[in-house]
């Protein structure tokens, strides 16, 4: 078997430079599959989290009271954040909108002073919002709870849509993967079919056999590996420099869990796509070698 490891043809290598190339495109799809997967997740957790609702108080309540209650807000599990926005604000948001104080048209200030609330992302959709709307109107300062549930559950519906959607492409493709990297492998191991016959008279184990195979095409498969990293990260310093502010929704451990699953898919894939074709010939008797 060491003269296998030692072919140093034009053929052979450009069988293996072609098996390379293939297995590092697979694994950069994937990549990009899994790359889009984390960038789902966290654009999901960013949408959620700047979904707000503004609990109006009574206009009878006093400062104080509003900052005891804005602490026991932020207090609670499931909301991330607290805005005050008094009455005065919110006529000045007001102005800038319509380009019109209403004071000067009505002679005082109709709107009501207000707590402007982000949850959590696991708490901002509709099953835990009507239990988080009936704790909030517990508060004897509330006036009414406003916010857009409509828009909630159409946001989170989207939401576990993209998340079905990219769960079963990466299904598929790691499916597809397995039958490309499969056959890729096959065709190289195909040359080898009569060597392994051979190895088999002389009394040599399935298991020795198929060491010298696995050994190579690990190498073949930690290149691929490698190779689809370099594509994956180029490919991300150009999206930075078209689409600014791009990479920013994606930290280290998260490129670093793509980068490493890639590398992990790539010597797994390998090594059994090699056993099932190394497999294959060995269950073959030496007629069938020759019509395959």
């Amino acid at each position: 078997m060491a003269d296998y490891r030692k072919v140093g043809t034009a053929s052979f290598f450009h069988s293996r430079l072609t098996s390379i190339i293939s297995i590092a495109l697979v694994l950069f799809l994937m990549g990009l599959i899994m790359l889009m997967g984390l960038l789902g997740n966290k654009l999901s957790v960013y949408v959620k989290e700047n979904l707000s609702f503004s609990i109006v108080l009574k206009d009878n309540i006093k400062e104080t009271e509003i900052k005891k209650m804005q602490t026991k807000l932020d207090a609670l599990p499931y909301i991330k954040s607290t805005a005050y926005i008094s009455k005065e604000q919110a006529a000045k948001e007001l102005e800038e909108e319509l380009g019109e104080n209403p004071e000067t048209f009505l002679g005082f200030n109709p709107l009501q002073a207000s707590i402007e609330v982000k949850l959590h992302a696991d708490y901002a959709n509709p099953d835990s919002l009507p239990l988080i709307e009936k704790a909030i109107k517990s508060y004897t300062s509330v006036d009414e709870l406003l916010y857009r549930k409509d828009m909630m559950e159409l946001v989170h519906n989207n939401l576990q849509r993209l998340g079905v959607i990219l769960l079963t492409l990466a299904a598929v493709l790691t499916l597809i993967s397995f039958v490309l990297i499969g056959n890729t492998i096959r065709l190289l191991i195909y040359s080898k079919r009569f060597l392994i016959h051979t190895m088999q008279l002389v009394g040599a184990t399935a298991g020795f056999i198929r060491a010298p195979f696995i050994r190579y095409n690990l190498v073949s498969g930690l290149i691929a590996s490698l190779l689809a990293i370099m594509l994956l990260t180029g490919s991300l310093y150009y999206l930075q420099h078209e689409l600014d502010g791009f990479i920013q929704l994606l930290d280290m451990r998260s490129l670093l869990i793509v980068d490493g699953a890639m590398l992990v898919l790539g010597l797994l894939l390998s090594t059994i796509a090699t056993v099932f074709a190394v497999n294959k010939y060995l269950r073959m008797k030496v007629d069938q070698l020759y019509y395959i």
